[in-house]
């Protein structure tokens, strides 16, 4: 590997899966571009840059002639895949004229040819060259098509314009400060967005959200006097093929507009926002929708005029239609100043009984955004019923990059295992097999079976998509602890392709990253990463009880923390027991929001998986796991095994840590050393808690404080 022994400083970054050795193979051949347009001309700079760097040769042509003694050739061409004559319910548009994103591979004789209907397509072809690296050129030959499972592959960012007093200028950000805002202005030099936006398109994101959810006074005001801003931004992500949102405030029309009410049948109301839409699009052609978080933790929305969510929906849906444009509806909408003496009220139960009444209700421009748990991006929970509950309705499947009930970057989680399992999840099938009912991963992106009738199918579901929680920063490594760099790269790498193996993303990733380091280095990456996941599991909360954490910044260990809040997230642990009661029979009912097979399965604890048994039942510690250890053993016992995880981790990183850059190999091993503190506090906390409550010692006579 070539090392680069500058100092970074907070002028430069770290280059990530894009160093510039990656681009060897590519750039020491003859390379030609064939073809207009932006994004081509993008792809070009690329080549030029990479065959100037490695002593290749790079031609650039408006057509494809002249190009016999190319080895990669980069072409336009006419549209690769056709349409699938298959009856569907209205999908209703991508959203501002979505291009077809799909490429061709072939391969003869080491010669490779990428053809691509657009010039997003040619820019992904390039990228998936990259990746294979010399086995572009050395495999056998071929003839690939490669398409996009979704067109909706996003990323919203939760960075403030101003620094909130609580939440800073990024919002459970990790990693530094805003690339796009610092102090109350966006950054005059925007050329760490385009370093940024670089990386996303390499991963195949193509859409970005650029402030918070949660909008607050000076944020609102990218939608008016700021929009130029907002124009600026979208110039430099336009470049790499990425459509910019905005995250806008439901009361709008009366923080900018001077009206008395936002309610959304309010002609006047409806009104400002078809003339927002108008300023918008007219500066930002190619401007992919809002994003709205109403009635949701103090924002506001419909809900105070006694309205439904498809009523406020639809009101904005109407505005952006004109100009194909989206609106994303978040469902993380729950009553958060419920009384915690009150058991009946359970905020699992929220969205689906907010959300599921209304399917089919929005227009077809409205994509639901639903998180993948029915709590909040725990470390495990169950699938959230809302993604099957809504046939009729697109949906979006909302995960979290940023790593805020994971270690929050501090810790080394790798979430692809995660989201490999919740993306291929089945909610009409038990069985783990591979069977004919759609994937969550079939849900989100319209391709699976019908839901009504997975037997016929006879028409689809709409198409939905993909969106996540980003977790880069100013911070020179983009993601505060480099291997979190993973979890984006994965991210957006199953967006593409729900049906990637994540050990085998890692290696991408590692080949990528560390491009000419020995074999060790790759093994150790996978010793450290491949059950970071299972392994952060083990030494916080146990059996799918979720939270545990310190309220307000949720790092570190509090296993009462939130148990007496307004927040109605609890476990309910006493000197008999640990455990939510969502049962039909005797509790909350929320296990009967699921479809057959699965409401059953979670209804008794005889067949719930132990993974998610206390966040379906309240049982004694000395109830029998389907392992068959006891509950209260089973919480001693992980936590011990996860610190001793976590040592084996820094041992297998100790041994490689000279082989890569310095300044990576500093940051990854304070990160490490912080890891192990926080999961020896984690295990004594926990099991000292659980020891007490219980009176129960632990069979090995390990101590517990």
């Amino acid at each position: 590997m070539t090392v680069d022994s500058r100092p970074l400083t907070e002028h430069t970054a770290h280059s990530a899966w894009l160093h510039d050795d990656a681009f060897a193979a590519l750039g020491s051949r003859r390379v030609v571009v064939a073809g207009d347009g932006a994004l081509t001309g993008t792809v070009a700079e690329e080549v030029a840059a990479a065959t100037a760097r490695f002593g290749g040769a790079f031609s650039r042509l408006e057509v494809g002639d002249g190009v016999s003694d190319a080895e990669l050739v980069l072409t336009l061409s006419p549209p690769l895949v056709e349409p699938v004559e298959t009856p569907m319910v209205s999908t209703g548009s991508t959203g501002a004229g979505t291009a077809d994103e799909s490429f061709r591979l072939t391969r003869e004789a080491g010669a490779v040819v990428v053809q691509a209907a657009s010039d997003a397509g040619l820019l992904h072809g390039l990228f998936h060259v990259v990746r294979l690296g010399e086995a572009a050129f050395d495999g056998p030959d071929a003839d690939e098509t490669h398409a996009p499972a979704t067109d909706l592959r996003m990323l919203d960012h939760w960075d403030n314009v101003d620094v909130h007093p609580v939440m800073g200028q990024v919002e459970r950000g990790y990693s530094g400060g805003s690339i796009f805002y610092d102090h109350g202005y966006v950054h005059a030099d925007l050329s760490r967005v385009e370093r940024y936006a670089r990386l996303l398109a390499a991963v195949g994101i193509n859409r970005v959200a650029i402030n918070n959810v949660n909008v607050h006074t000076r944020e609102a005001r990218l939608l008016t006097e700021d929009l130029g801003d907002v124009v600026r931004v979208a110039a430099v992500f336009r470049r790499w093929g990425i459509r910019v949102h905005l995250s806008v405030s439901f009361a709008s029309p009366i923080t900018l507009g001077g009206l008395d009410t936002s309610d959304p049948l309010d002609q006047d109301v409806a009104h400002w926002w078809v003339r927002a839409a108008a300023r918008v699009w007219d500066a930002i052609p190619d401007f992919g929708g809002f994003v709205v978080k109403a009635d949701s933790e103090g924002q506001p929305g419909p809900f105070a005029y006694g309205r439904t969510h498809a009523d406020g929906a639809n009101m904005l849906a109407a505005a952006v239609e004109p100009y194909d444009g989206l609106i994303h509806w978040r469902a993380f909408v729950y009553d958060h100043k419920q009384d915690w003496r009150d058991r009946s009220t359970d905020r699992a139960r929220a969205a689906y009984d907010h959300f599921h009444p209304l399917d089919g209700a929005f227009s077809d421009n409205v994509v639901l955004q639903v998180k993948y748990g029915p709590l909040d991006f725990q470390v495990r929970e169950p699938l959230s019923p809302v993604l099957a509950a809504m046939p009729h309705t697109r949906v979006a499947l909302e995960l979290q990059v940023t790593q805020e009930y994971t270690g929050q970057q501090q810790h080394a989680v790798y979430l692809g295992p995660q989201w490999s399992q919740l993306l291929g999840f089945r909610f009409w099938d038990a069985s783990g097999g591979e069977g004919g009912s759609p994937t969550v991963a079939d849900l989100a992106t319209g391709r699976g079976k019908a839901v009504e009738d997975p037997g016929t199918g006879t028409w689809r579901k709409p198409a939905g998509g993909f969106a996540a929680v980003s977790n880069v920063g100013d911070d020179e490594f983009w993601t505060g602890h480099p291997f979190a760099q993973a979890n984006l790269y994965a991210y957006g790498r199953l967006c593409w392709d729900p049906a990637l193996d994540p050990g085998a993303l890692l290696d991408e990733w590692a080949a990528l990253t560390f491009p000419g380091t020995p074999s060790a280095v790759r093994d150790a990456l996978h010793t450290v990463l491949d059950r970071s996941w299972e392994t952060y599991e083990q030494y916080t909360s146990p059996l799918g009880v979720g939270f545990m954490v310190r309220p307000g910044h949720h790092y570190g260990p509090d296993v009462d923390g939130y148990e007496y809040t307004p927040w109605g997230t609890y476990h309910f642990a006493d000197r008999d027991g640990i455990g939510v009661d969502r049962t039909v029979r005797t509790g909350t009912g929320y296990a009967g929001q699921y479809p057959a097979p699965w409401s059953a399965v979670y209804e008794s604890p005889s067949t719930c998986p132990d993974e998610l048994l206390l966040f379906f039942h309240h049982v004694p510690y000395t109830h029998v796991l389907q392992s068959g250890s006891t509950v209260v053993q089973h919480i001693y016992d992980t936590h011990f095994d996860g610190v001793a995880r976590v040592e084996a981790m820094i041992g297998a990183w100790s041994e490689v840590s000279t082989l890569v850059d310095p300044h990576v190999s500093e940051r990854v091993s304070e990160r490490l050393a912080e890891q192990l503190r926080s999961a020896t506090e984690w295990r004594d906390q926990v099991n000292t808690y659980f020891f007490r409550k219980s009176g129960i010692p632990d069979e090995r006579g390990r101590r517990i404080y």
